[in-house]
């Protein structure tokens, strides 16, 4: 599933959060991993400093991929590294293509915290630029590592209806299916409609009679779409919830304390639907859930 899977680094604790989950990937799917030190600036006094620093990771990392993988070959997964300097979101997109790999996963936050890979800087200049696919490993405190917190179990997927928000299927019934995670399919839907007079514009609420009928056919909408899961032995539920995308998708993951959200960027089927694209940046800033995010194919 993921053939090359690209880690950027800064040297910081924060960023090195994202490496546990490169590690699992790696012994489940037999991935090579790909370690990417960047920095803003040339002539960096600390070159052959953080040089052995990614030759120390690039061991480390290696070691772990063999003590977790179960695969007989894990002596030939393959770790490497690489070091560039420049605008650091350019270069992860660019490196990306480069070397054609099948993920980037990196951390919401580096050196200095707020300061550098800052949550709503780097990590959604990527995620909004790349046609990779993308996870976003929460590191506000530089703890959530994999191996304490059990891996990815709980994915949340969230669904607008539309085709293109459906995209993001496919790539989370392989990975929930090897992982053995349980998925939800969720889906929020505005609790009121516009409505447009000659003098006014103005938000009318649903009557219960219309949200009762709204949430049954959005959970038969789930079922059906989840079928693609369960024909994988995916473990598979459904959500509705009533309210604003980005907090209802906030609110659910928390309360399950989901490891993963998965979504496409841009779904959209009309001015009702969701805008993805902002949904993602707002799920970014204010959820606590790691985040996976699928470019929609044309």
């Amino acid at each position: 599933m993921y053939k090359k899977i690209l880690v950027p680094l800064d040297g910081s604790e924060l960023a090195e959060v994202s490496l546990p989950y490169a590690e699992e990937f790696s012994a489940e799917f037999g991935s090579e991993i790909i370690l990417l030190y960047l920095s803003r600036t040339e002539n960096n006094p600390y070159y052959n400093v953080r040089k052995i620093y990614m030759e120390k990771t690039v061991k480390a990392t290696e070691d772990e991929v063999k003590k977790l993988s179960k695969k007989t070959d894990a002596d030939a997964i393959k770790v490497s590294s690489a070091m560039l300097t420049g605008n650091v979101a350019e270069e992860i997109v660019k490196y990306a293509d480069q070397e054609d790999v099948s993920l980037i996963l990196m951390a919401t936050h580096g050196q200095s915290g707020m300061k550098q890979w800052a949550m709503g800087s780097i990590a959604t200049k990527v995620m909004s630029a790349t046609k990779r696919p993308v996870i976003l490993i929460r590191s506000r405190d530089a703890k959530p590592a994999i191996r304490n917190i059990g891996g990815i179990r709980k994915i949340v997927i969230p669904l607008d209806g539309s085709s293109e928000s459906e995209q993001v299927i496919p790539h989370i019934a392989q990975l929930a299916a090897t992982l053995k995670a349980e998925v939800v399919l969720f889906q929020a839907i505005s609790l009121a409609y516009p409505t447009y007079t000659a003098d006014a514009f103005a938000y009318v609420t649903y009557s219960d009679n219309q949200t009762d009928a709204m949430k049954a056919s959005a959970l038969d909408y789930l079922a059906k779409t989840g079928a693609t899961l369960k024909e994988k032995g995916v473990k598979t539920s459904y959500e509705v919830r009533f309210g604003s995308a980005a907090d209802e998708i906030i609110n659910f993951s928390d309360e399950i304390n989901a490891d993963l959200v998965a979504m496409t960027t841009h779904g959209r089927s009309g001015l009702g639907r969701w805008l993805f694209g902002s949904t993602a940046a707002r799920i970014l800033k204010g959820g606590n859930s790691n985040l996976l995010i699928v470019r929609i194919q044309s």
